[in-house]
């Protein structure tokens, strides 16, 4: 399969080769460039890190998606390690059989591999949406009897 889906190797071309291995339409095109550790944000299910529900998640993605556009909005490369927002669109027919568009942002982690290919580490298809408090605390202020933190103040 990597013969006719090569993983990239570089992160500022990641966007094309992904592409084409969802465009195939092949669910055993899409997981190669998952890491063994990968976690998937999914809209409503929450971190999934289990390959084979990643699998099922993205194939149900492949049945209502005629076209996905994706350009990288922002790459940040730290070693082996970057970041990408990726602006994506999604046109297709979706399961009741209407016409869908979807837009919006993704972002992923990528992690350079032994073997100098890039994987997806984490693959938060939400992107930059705001989602409530995750309810953490910095580990300063865990250690004391302080009141609650102030949002912009203590973190």
């Amino acid at each position: 399969m990597s013969g006719s889906y090569p993983l990239p190797t570089e992160p500022e071309g990641i966007v094309a080769p992904l592409l084409k291995r969802f465009h195939s339409g092949k669910i055993g095109a899409i997981m190669p460039p998952y890491d063994a550790e990968a976690v998937f944000i999914a809209s409503n299910e929450g971190t999934i890190t289990d390959h084979t529900e990643i699998a099922a998640r993205l194939e149900r993605d492949l049945t209502v998606c005629l076209m996905v556009k994706a350009k990288a909005r922002h790459v940040f490369v730290a070693g082996d390690i970057a970041r990408i927002v990726l602006d994506r669109s999604i046109v297709g027919t979706g399961h009741d059989g209407k016409h869908m568009h979807l837009g919006g942002s993704e972002s992923v982690i990528i992690r350079r591999a032994g073997n100098r290919r890039l994987r997806y580490l984490i693959d938060n298809i939400r992107g930059t949406l705001v989602r409530k408090a995750a309810g953490y605390m910095r580990g300063t202020a865990a250690l004391t009897d302080a009141a609650a933190l102030r949002p912009g103040v203590d973190d």
